[in-house]
């Protein structure tokens, strides 16, 4: 826009705005000295000012800030930056601002309210504002009769978050099952059906009333801070990821390694016990990835040893020479570390002297009690707390190898309100710890081992902790059915704001008074199509296959080999995370937004596009009503059966896997099975590509790079294959193209690609002028042909039907 038209119009909103207060309109003035200098109008009012500012043609942000405060710039959660040009236009009764192809603030004179329009229809809208009480600060919302909210974080209440006053502090819910109102991972964010989300850019605790009072009102409350909210509004549902994720920062691809298998318990007591949990995998050829160590490797019991913070020498002897010797086998190491220092502990002497803990009043560490014994926690707020509790990880990362970090108790699990932390109190940074804390160690990675990528385990974090590579889980939940039950609807909420990577302890965690093995074979069968595959128990019943009786290990054996089996398609779904921020497990109506019914359901979900997945999740399912999104027909992923979209069919169910459909049109690359993922690569690939005649062309891509360095797509350092395919009446023809980034050699791959859903002989099978040979299976209705793909090379192949 031509700046001095701009600087005009609005001077002629503050001519006209100025002459409406002499005719008692409310104050509204478009402050243009304010837009120029800082990017934002000012809206003064009797008790404050708005600050309002555009991010982008789809993300607008607003603060209030009170009389007697000052504006706070700074925020956890946002790295946007503002990037674009608005405008002000004015009426008789609005002034508009914004952009006329995207998101505006209309602000109403008299009666002076504020509602916020996206392509003409208004999204959401203030009800009564900014409200001051005896103990919290308010800011207060409009909602539609019929629209459903998510968010919130991590929650067991149902899809809908609607008719819940939720409190916002993140805190442990051991043993949880079908209802938790509080749980680990809490966030000031709200989603709605109608495809916008509300981010309150504020960090200290609170709680987030969605319409408890049956008044459809949204109100966000908290103890002090921030006023600030950010509108984000979305095209689809895909795109209202993107905007999102562009405002809070896209998570980076972990290592390759974190898709494969962990061995994890609570936990090893020893080197002698690791290191034979690991034969015992390679004796039964089960693949394995990575092993994670829990309390025991500082202590020989559970209380009074946290915060030594090194190897217990009597149990673990040797443990650099038992860390690289996994390592040589294709195993990492995964390290448990808490912030709290118990002051039995080795290192509390030195956390005293080198005044890294929180403190009191008076500034002496700050200890309390709590179920692991006495303590002070780590100051990551202090730079002197920050730099030692980095160095330790330094030290350990550099001279040990140890290949991730484990953060438990992040929320922090007891974190007294009269502590002080460096920049504020307890309840200030209570629900922003975890995310700094994941903020210290990818920082620290980048600084120190740059060409690594970081694996982040944590369980507590705040919106944007995405950005920093952290890899969520839902906590301590029940070992049992009910405990099942409710790990998808986590995941999908959690994935829809930014997580993407929230994931289950598989087979439960805590209780459980005997081993139960279809609950566990179920859950690992879920875990196929979920983010991170871990299971994890408490140790009284083993929570990896290789412990138990011989039918329940084949089943668990199944489920992994499948997980590697499709490394290339799980590998691409987190490129595309990364890309775009849309997270791996998809809810149905990201399919179909407009079926009403679809907008709660958690039971059936999407893994990427292509998968349709139903986890069984309760005892002797026989059957089970799956719903198939009208966009698609679907194919049985075991059998090749065909299911029409747009309905509930009921299926069979089977032993050895759960409900899992391919829509027609797919392309899924899958490859062998691996004893690990240092053996990848993808130079021979399965191809499979499920014909449906209604789809008369598709493409789908496989992402590639080194499973290792960091930002390798932005170095140029990846490769993309391309698969499409068209369909006419008497021929289905593919394309197979390859891009690579400046920096990563085209290779020659051995492809066999098997057509699903063919019911008769293809005539002829042809790669430019040469005939292949193929294999017809009548009883499968499959065509499988083998070639070589020069991948500098764009292959095309004509199949006449």
């Amino acid at each position: 826009m031509n700046s001095r038209f701009f600087y005009v119009l609005l001077l002629g909103a503050l001519t006209f705005l100025t002459v409406s207060c002499k005719h008692n309109y409310s104050d509204v003035i478009a402050n243009y000295s304010s837009y120029a200098k800082d990017g934002f109008i000012e809206i003064p009012r009797d008790n404050g000012k708005y600050m309002i500012k555009l991010y982008s043609n789809k993300i607008v942000e607003t603060s209030f800030i009170p009389t007697g405060e000052t504006y706070n710039a700074s925020s956890h959660a946002v790295i946007l930056q503002k990037g674009i040009e608005a405008k002000v236009t004015e009426t008789d009764k609005l002034v508009t601002y914004g952009v006329s192809d995207g998101i505006s603030v209309q602000i109403s004179k008299e009666p002076f309210h504020i509602s916020y329009i996206y392509n003409g229809k208004e999204l959401i809208s203030e009800k009564e504002g900014y409200i001051k009480t005896d103990s919290t600060e308010i800011l207060n919302f409009n909602l539609d009769k019929e629209e459903v909210i998510y968010g919130a974080g991590s929650r067991v209440v149902g899809m809908n978050r609607r008719g819940n006053r939720l409190q916002l502090y993140n805190r442990a819910h051991y043993g949880y099952e079908t209802r938790s109102e509080l749980m680990n991972y809490t966030m000031p964010l709200v989603l709605s059906s109608k495809k916008y989300a509300v981010h309150f850019d504020n960090a200290p605790i609170g709680f987030l009333d969605i319409d408890s009072k049956k008044d459809n009102t949204l109100s966000y409350e908290t103890i002090n801070g921030r006023k600030t909210y950010q509108v984000v509004a979305g095209d689809d549902w895909k795109d209202l990821m993107d905007q999102y994720t562009d405002l809070t920062g896209k998570q980076p691809l972990p290592p390759r390694w974190a898709f494969g298998n962990f061995a994890s318990r609570f936990g090893y007591h020893s080197e002698k016990e690791t290191t034979e949990t690991i034969e015992k995998f390679k004796k039964d050829s089960i693949p394995l990835d990575a092993v994670i160590l829990d309390i025991y490797w500082f202590g020989k019991d559970i209380k009074g040893h946290m915060g030594n913070l090194e190897f217990l020498k009597d149990s673990f002897p040797n443990p650099k020479k038992m860390i690289n010797d996994f390592k040589d086998q294709g195993v990492k190491t995964i390290l448990i570390t808490e912030p709290f220092i118990l002051s039995t502990s080795k290192k509390w002497e030195e956390a005293v002297s080198e005044k890294v803990l929180g403190k009191d009043s008076l500034g002496n560490p700050y200890t309390y009690d709590f179920y692991f014994g006495n303590t002070g926690i780590v100051d990551i707020y202090d730079q002197k707390g920050k730099d030692w509790f980095w160095n330790i990880y330094k030290s350990y990362t550099k001279d040990y190898n140890v290949a991730g970090w484990w953060g438990d108790l992040g929320e922090p699990e007891v974190h007294p309100s009269a502590l002080l932390h460096a920049t504020g109190s307890a309840d200030e940074v209570h629900n922003v710890y975890g995310h700094d804390w994941a903020r210290l160690l990818q920082e620290g990675y980048q600084k120190d081992f740059p060409n690594q990528r970081p694996f982040i385990l944590m369980r507590a974090g705040y919106s944007g902790s995405q950005r920093f590579g952290m890899i969520p889980w839902s906590g301590d939940v029940s070992r049992s059915w009910g405990g099942l039950q409710p790990q998808t609807e986590i995941a999908l909420s959690m994935g829809i704001q930014g997580l993407g990577y929230m994931h289950s302890d598989l087979g439960g965690f805590a209780g459980g008074e005997k081993f139960d093995p279809e609950l566990y074979t179920r859950w690992l069968q879920y875990g196929v199509f979920q983010p991170i595959y871990r299971p994890h128990a408490q140790e009284h019943i083993a929570p990896e296959p290789v412990f138990h009786d011989t039918k329940t290990k084949e089943l668990a054996k199944k489920s992994i080999e499948l997980r590697y089996q499709m490394l290339p398609y799980n590998y691409t779904l987190a490129f595309e995370n990364n890309r775009t921020g849309v997270p791996l497990m998809r809810p149905l109506f990201f399919e179909d937004a407009d079926t009403k019914e679809l907008q709660t359901v958690s039971n059936t979900y999407l893994w990427g596009d292509n998968f349709l997945v139903s986890p069984i999740v309760k005892s002797g399912v026989a059957s089970k009503d799956v719903y198939f999104p009208k966009t698609s027909n679907w194919f049985d992923f075991y059998t090749g059966k065909k299911y029409e979209g747009g309905r509930y069919i009921t299926v069979d169910t089977k032993e050895d896997h759960i409900p899992v459909f391919v829509r027609g049109g797919a392309f899924i690359p899958m490859i062998s099975t691996l004893q690990n993922t240092e053996l990848y690569n993808t130079n021979e690939l399965t191809i499979h590509y499920y014909y449906d005649a209604k789809v008369e062309s598709s493409q789908d891509t496989l992402y590639d790079d080194d499973g290792k360095t960091p930002n390798a797509y932005e170095k140029g350092k990846y490769e993309l294959l391309a698969f499409e395919s068209t369909i006419t009446d008497s021929m289905l023809s593919f394309d197979f193209k390859a891009e690579t980034g400046t920096d990563f050699k085209k290779t020659t791959r051995d492809i066999t690609l098997v057509i699903h859903n063919i019911s008769k002989a293809p005539k002829t099978i042809t790669v430019g002028d040469k005939a292949l040979e193929f294999n017809w299976n009548e009883a499968a209705a499959t065509v499988i042909v083998v070639f070589e793909w020069d991948s500098n090379l764009t292959e095309k192949m004509i199949i006449t039907l």
